[in-house]
């Protein structure tokens, strides 16, 4: 396949996968492909697909079948990446010849020369030095994430990302403060740390847990920001909590991942946090810092999950412990432990399940907001609601694309990506101000 051919890319999933394909991308420019924002507009179209629920491997499916039929009789080529392709790559390739290369994970490093030189074929080359390399930032310029880790070893009773991803596999530390000086240099404000799970970082690599000192080191960097998410709360430790609360360049923010709060339910989750400690965990940060916004994210309906179980659930969040939640109907994955077990729920009361808990927590939100009327805020300038006729925005409890806003007006020029201090006028389930 020629070099100097247009490269489009699709990311789908999670911010985990977002990094793999700016990785992906750079990789190809460095091979002579052009790059274009629009997929529809390239030569070559790459999927890089998320399998990690049902609904995922819906919209990767749909997302291929969409771009199938555009390239037919059009001479463009399809290329499917990233979980789909490393988990069922036999059956779809059987299901969609409109596919021209299926690329499994760990050939990413290789995919100029796949499309070159192995045109048509699956090739699987354990390597991940490509992350030496690059990346080309799809985020908006002020933010990016780094990814540190891949892979888990929690195998949790529902979850097949230790199938999909395998093993959990920490990248050196020399090798990401080297990845986010570059960031920082291509001036990056917000760092922000992602693995399956942050906290595990260092021990396979240096026998011990090695994130705080990541931390430290990344912090010496010239970020305005680092944000940390997906901290398992087992490895919360006080010394982390701590930084989390003291440290000037750390967002006042964890995503603590809990999935539910009654303890049989989290034992067939194979989850190793019971309800005690969780609470216990909570109103540790809270007497510690009431400026750090808690987040995390709950599956409803697991097998066997009883109503007195949800009660337990539902009662945890209408009490108002968690500031931002997610909340997922249970996903049966195949090859999973829960996959196997009795009791399946009903998509309907899933349904149900996840729907009251999202309008409990939007209410509890809602509430939460009041306290920051007529106070200043310090603002991170993202965007325009032209709609609203207003920017937009978010502080430091608020992650990019999973939480709530905040829309401010100004009487002066604003500049994306700079930092706005802005007095609240409104609240509700979003903040609205003006700049001072």
């Amino acid at each position: 396949m020629e070099r100097g051919k247009k490269v489009g890319m699709v990311s789908l999933g999670c911010d985990k996968n977002r990094v793999d394909s700016e990785k992906i991308l750079y990789s190809l420019q460095k091979a002579g492909y052009m790059l274009v924002s629009d997929a529809a507009e390239a030569d070559i179209i790459i999927i890089n697909t998320c399998a990690f629920i049902d609904a995922a491997k819906k919209e990767s499916i749909n997302t291929i079948l969409e771009f199938a039929a555009l390239k037919r009789d059009s001479g463009k080529k399809l290329i499917v990446a990233g979980c789909l392709a490393e988990r069922y790559a036999e059956e779809i390739e059987k299901e969609l010849p409109e596919v021209d290369v299926f690329v499994g994970i760990d050939s990413y490093k290789d995919i100029a020369d796949i499309l070159e030189e192995k045109y048509g074929r699956i090739v699987k080359t354990p390597d991940l030095s490509y992350y030496e390399k690059g990346r080309v930032l799809t985020t908006p310029m002020h933010y990016a994430y780094l990814k540190i880790a891949d892979g888990c070893d929690n195998f949790c009773s529902y979850c097949a990302i230790p199938y999909i991803r395998g093993r959990y596999r920490s990248y050196p530390m020399e090798k990401l403060l080297e990845e986010a000086e570059k960031l920082a240099e291509q001036g990056v404000k917000e760092l922000i740390l992602v693995a399956q799970d942050t906290t595990r970082y260092g021990i396979d690599l240096y026998g011990r847990y090695a994130l705080k000192e990541l931390i430290r080191k990344l912090a010496k960097l010239p970020f305005a920001q680092i944000r940390l998410l997906y901290a398992y709360p087992e490895l919360l430790d006080d010394e982390l909590i701590a930084m989390i609360a003291e440290e000037e360049k750390l967002a006042r923010y964890l995503d603590i991942p809990l999935q539910h709060i009654d303890d049989n339910v989290l034992k067939r989750m194979n989850r190793r946090s019971r309800s005690a400690e969780i609470y216990s965990l909570l109103e540790k940060i809270r007497s510690r810092s009431n400026e750090i916004a808690i987040r995390s994210g709950f599956i409803v309906g697991f097998p066997g999950e009883t109503e007195e179980e949800y009660g337990k659930l539902r009662d945890f969040i209408k009490a108002g412990y968690i500031d931002y939640a997610g909340f997922f109907a249970y996903s049966r994955e195949e090859g999973t432990a829960a996959g196997k077990m009795k009791g399946q729920i009903p998509s309907a009361v899933k349904r149900a399940r996840e729907k009251e808990l999202s309008e409990i927590q939007s209410a509890n939100i809602v509430e939460s907001h009041k306290k920051y009327l007529g106070k200043t805020i310090r603002v991170l300038y993202e965007g325009i609601d032209y709609k609203r006729c207003l920017f937009y925005g978010r502080n430091s409890q608020n992650a990019p694309d999973i939480d709530t806003k905040i829309y401010f007006s100004s009487d002066y020029p604003v500049e994306i990506g700079e930092y706005y201090n802005v007095c609240i006028t409104a609240t509700g389930f979003h903040l609205s101000g003006k700049t001072i």
